[in-house]
């Protein structure tokens, strides 16, 4: 963990000196190669391709030294800030290698006990956990979260490591993410350790969770995200205890909760994620709080096609759709003006089956390449035709179902 978060400080320094390119080097489970002669054999194989365009992964290797111990390496983020992205030349930027490995272990349970009862108030990963590999290159937004994010941690880290009088600049390592339900999937290995807490009954229960909280950033070496779903709930139990109907236990949870966060936010080692999908009824309390407040909407259609197209990529390279074939992307449907050809014609399709999607959140849209093969398609392989037509009956079956459902409601 020490090396993930000395990775990060290490480039906090170059950023006014030259543009940072970040690359993550994926080592092997079973490999006990050590670290620098990982970091000398990229480093070599980044002076033989120093031209690369955007973000770009390598997966096979001619040194077998990298292909022993090495999984991937991958230059990654360049697109994050780039309206119009330019091939970018390694040999004169700050190249930043993270040389890591996945742990296969999953989420503990921090359990706590409440007389006869045990009750599991929170999961805990150890970071960068395998099950959430990748998952931050799968999330697509139309404004610019994922920039936002990694320059509010890395502007947290500097002024934690040059000692900032927090008195006079004032920072308190809260984040609020509000808006659709499933666009909240920011867990990956850009974080040292994580913790995902659920709501409790009691004001007791708080304060002793943060205190385990608090044993895990007693461990300076450790970069800990603490990460607080449904904080709306604050809200919901102030205002219920103000009408009268809720007891006086629910307002004693909603400070604990306030105060503990004052509390821990003090270190410089912990940032608190929090999120809504109830926008309207966040605690103001808690709003005041919050550093960045960035509302996540549902996907546009140029998003969605991102999706929708990525997905289409995993298929054919699992050959499920077969044989591949060349899809444009957005930007250069842009450039021939959106004209119908040969080559154009299949990328258009896309184009509109993604227009025809708005209004779905990620988290559905994620699924229906699935749906799709499942209702309609169900062979081992089919074509890009085929497939894309089962996409677009899938879309429309999502919107008859969305239908129905809020006739009930």
């Amino acid at each position: 963990m020490d090396e993930a978060v000395g990775d990060l400080k290490q480039a906090l320094p170059c950023v006014a000196e030259s543009p940072v390119v970040h690359v993550e080097v994926l080592q092997r489970g079973g490999s006990t190669a050590k670290k620098e002669d990982i970091r000398q054999s990229v480093s070599k194989l980044l002076n033989r391709h120093n031209i690369v365009f955007g973000d770009y992964t390598w997966t096979e290797f001619d040194e077998p030294f990298l292909t022993r111990n090495v999984q991937s390496v991958s230059i990654v983020d360049t697109e994050l800030k780039a309206k119009d992205p330019q091939p970018i030349d390694l040999s004169v930027r700050t190249v930043v290698l993270h040389i890591f490995q996945l742990n296969e272990d999953g989420p503990s349970s921090e359990n706590l006990e409440e007389e006869t009862e045990n009750i599991i108030a929170a999961n805990h990963w150890v970071l960068p956990a395998a099950e959430f590999h990748g998952l931050w290159d799968s999330l697509v937004y139309d404004v610019e979260v994922k920039s936002h994010l990694l320059d509010y941690v890395t502007t947290t880290l500097l002024f934690s490591d040059r000692n900032v009088d927090s008195t006079l600049i004032t920072w308190n390592r809260v984040v609020l993410l509000h808006g659709e339900s499933g666009g909240f999937s920011l867990v990956d290995h850009k974080l040292t350790l994580l913790i995902r807490m659920v709501w409790f009954q009691s004001g007791k229960l708080v304060t002793r969770m943060f205190q385990k909280i608090q044993e895990l950033i007693d461990d300076k070496e450790a970069l800990v995200f603490v990460l607080i779903d449904e904080v709306e709930s604050l809200t919901a139990a102030r205002n219920a205890c103000r009408a009268g109907t809720e007891p006086s236990d629910a307002i004693r949870v909603v400070n604990a909760v306030l105060t503990q966060i004052d509390q821990i936010k003090r270190h410089s080692n912990v940032v608190i994620l929090t999120t809504s999908n109830i926008t309207e009824k966040i605690d103001v309390a808690f709003v005041d709080r919050a550093d960045i407040k960035q509302y996540i909407g549902p996907p546009s259609a140029a998003a969605i096609f991102k999706i929708y197209l990525s997905c289409v990529e995993e298929l054919m390279k699992c050959q499920i759709i077969y044989p591949r074939q060349q899809l444009l992307t957005l930007r250069e449907l842009e450039m021939i003006g959106f004209i119908e050809n040969n080559v154009s014609k299949l990328s258009l399709l896309l184009s509109e089956i993604s227009r025809k999607s708005e209004g779905l959140s990620g988290r559905v849209l994620r699924k229906l390449p699935f749906l799709a093969h499942a209702l309609y398609i169900q062979a081992p392989s089919v074509t890009i035709e085929g497939f894309l037509q089962a996409l677009s009956r899938a879309v429309d079956k999502q919107f008859e179902e969305k239908k129905k459902l809020s006739a009930y409601v």
